[in-house]
């Protein structure tokens, strides 16, 4: 063994050692400082919730109460079996709450029936008119009233879906909660969020959670009697999707009618009311206790939920105390491992920790104990590339100016307007060989797509590639990004992804040392992407096919970004036509997809043009120096 190779083995047990100690530390602290008390709880129209709580054992003082609400189990169930670690990272634990955790409504050992995102009830006439905001309500007030040693106060923070069970809190709050952090929380399932984009089916991410997930639960059961993960028959994904042929033959061979949301999506493919009323920005009014919306800008998840969460609650709460946490992190990265890295992409600091140290727990420790100070800025913004942390009064940030790069013949890309008159490039998209989301051999949908290098599929004549010169200056993305494309195809639908990337300088150092060989030479870094279905270009309420041939304008808007373009790194613009295993493929002829028999998905050959009359572009918000 040469001594490199005894030092990375020597590290990997060292690490393993001490991640192993770490855990049961935390695990014994839990035993030695904390009283665990199982309770269902009653709803307003008697539906109980099995709530598991945990009771510091010091009662020389009171403390608030933080709650979790989850539709992922309280797991371990049993008075004697207590979690390794509560709140969301050790210092939370040692710094002293009451801890609680519920199975919401449905799901796990609680009562009741479980509803995907479940509607909001605006205007309750009685005690049957249920929704998570009441669900909430109602575990505060039995929380204040019959747990001893609170102080009176109640936070709630949860990240994903128990994000969403946060926002939820905040209608019609309970006077008793005064801080509550969403955090990538769940919130429009059509336009933006795990599931659909633009319209569009996130397969990759669908199929494989919704086959166990959503699995019906007849009665309350822990999580051993629970469904088991779905085995994949082929390890390659790419290659089980494709084979299996369409969504249908996916549904009809391995869920039939077994699975509710998978028949809510073929009865439901444009958005219509039954999307409508399961999203909750609308309802984010009259916001009470004070909000941190927490989120990452590589998050495969919940992207859109931080921001469209955050700027609900600005826009329809003039004056709350609101304010937005955004880093360069994946889901839930911020309280999972110290946040200096994601993929092959070094931060040069531990973003995660410092979020941990300076947000969160002040957030929680001010609002609910009156101990300490907490003043951050109203947007805290880490921004990659030159890596820092930056504040800001509004997000986006209003110390910008919005610019367009234009696409060049050529594969150019500039701020300057085409001044031909006739440009564009002509390629054929094939949905049977569709463009892979993920390089080399995809055995699950991995987080680091959000950010990998893109070189693997430039190489494709079914990619265009648009970049600029090297940078002569450091320039600054800060906000959303509008494509605006215009096109033409010779199918009646297609759709579009737009991929905003960083290329690195063909002088780029190699990281050292070096573990995975990485040729940081040319580095095409994903900073964001998006796909958008045509025949949702002018409404997604109702869909319009496109005329094959004609030119026609594809615009919409990709999640915001914060990203330093260095001196002498690239701009780069890739566009595609398909995003494969991740989205579903689009037969590119207009149908209801959901209904897409296997012999239904047609090449088409496809324009993107660049002229003076035209002109394809991208809208940035730059960051004035």
């Amino acid at each position: 063994m040469t001594s490199l190779k005894f030092l990375v083995v020597a590290f990997f047990f060292l690490f393993s050692g001490l991640s192993s100690y770490a855990q049961q530390t935390d695990s014994a602290y839990v035993r030695q400082h904390y009283n665990k008390l199982e309770q269902l709880i009653p709803m307003r129209d008697g539906i109980r919730l099995f709530t598991s709580i945990y009771l510091p054992k010091d009662k020389t003082k009171k403390y608030p109460i933080l709650l979790n609400r989850t539709p992922y189990t309280v797991s371990p169930y049993g008075k004697d079996k207590y979690k390794t670690s509560l709140g969301n990272f050790p210092a939370e634990m040692r710094e002293g709450f009451i801890f609680v955790y519920q199975d919401v409504r449905g799901k796990w050992m609680s009562e009741g029936n479980f509803e995907d995102i479940r509607p909001h009830v605006a205007h309750k006439k009685n005690k049957k008119d249920i929704d998570e905001s009441s669900d909430t309500y109602d575990t505060i007030d039995w929380l204040i009233k019959n747990i001893g040693n609170n102080n009176g106060k109640v936070g709630i923070y949860g990240i994903s879906y128990p994000g969403f069970y946060a926002t939820t809190s905040l209608p019609g709050a309970h006077p008793a909660l005064k801080a509550v952090s969403p955090q990538a929380p769940v919130t429009d399932w059509y336009i933006g969020d795990d599931f659909h984009h633009n319209g569009t089916l996130f397969l990759a991410d669908a199929f494989p959670f919704m086959s166990t997930f959503g699995v019906p639960r007849p009665t309350p059961i822990t999580p051993d009697k629970g469904p088991k993960r779905f085995k994949f028959p082929v390890q390659d994904l790419y290659r089980f999707y494709l084979e299996e042929g369409s969504v249908k033959n996916l549904k009809e061979k391995y869920f039939a009618d077994s699975i509710k949301f998978w028949n809510n999506l073929f009865a439901h493919p444009n958005l219509d009311t039954f999307w409508k009323a399961r999203n909750i920005e609308p309802h984010l009014t009259g916001i009470k206790p004070a909000v941190m919306v927490v989120g990452g800008f590589f998050d495969a998840e919940d992207a859109y939920g931080t921001f469209a969460t955050y700027k609900s609650i600005e826009k329809q709460n003039p004056g709350a105390n609101n304010i937005l946490v955004a880093g360069p992190w994946f889901h839930g990265g911020w309280v999972r491992g110290n946040g200096s890295s994601f993929g092959d992409i070094n931060f040069g600091q531990p973003t995660s920790t410092w979020y941990q140290e300076n947000f969160e727990l002040p957030f929680f420790r001010y609002h609910l104990k009156n101990e300490g100070s907490f003043k951050p800025s109203e947007a805290n913004i880490f921004i990659t590339g030159s890596n820092q942390w930056k504040g800001f009064g509004t997000w986006p940030p209003k110390e910008t100016e919005e610019k367009t790069l234009y696409l060049q013949p050529n594969g150019g890309l500039s701020f300057d307007k085409v001044k031909r008159t006739d440009s564009w490039d002509e390629y054929v998209s094939d949905p049977n060989s569709p463009v892979p989301s993920q390089d080399g051999v995809m055995t699950s949908r991995s987080r680091e797509y959000m950010i990998d290098d893109q070189r693997f599929t430039s190489r494709r004549p079914d990619v265009r590639v648009f970049q600029t010169a090297p940078l002569a200056t450091d320039i600054t993305f800060t906000g959303p990004v509008l494509a605006k494309l215009v096109v033409s195809t010779t199918g009646t639908d297609a759709d579009y992804v737009v991929k905003l990337i960083d290329v690195y300088p063909e002088d780029e150092a190699n990281p050292n040392p070096n573990p995975k060989n990485l040729v940081m030479g040319g580095y095409q870094m994903l900073v964001r992407a998006e796909i958008m279905r045509g025949k949702y270009r002018n409404s997604f309420e109702k869909p319009e096919a496109m005329v094959p041939g004609e030119i026609t304008k594809v615009n919409y808007t990709l999640p915001d970004v914060a990203h330093t373009f260095k001196k002498g790194h690239r701009i780069m613009i890739q566009i595609q036509n398909s995003w494969f295993p991740l989205a579903d493929r689009n037969p590119q002829q207009f149908m209801n997809i959901y209904e897409a028999e296997p012999g239904d998905f047609q090449k088409a050959t496809h324009r993107i043009f660049h002229d003076v009359h035209n002109s394809s572009a991208i809208t940035v918000t730059v960051l004035k120096p």
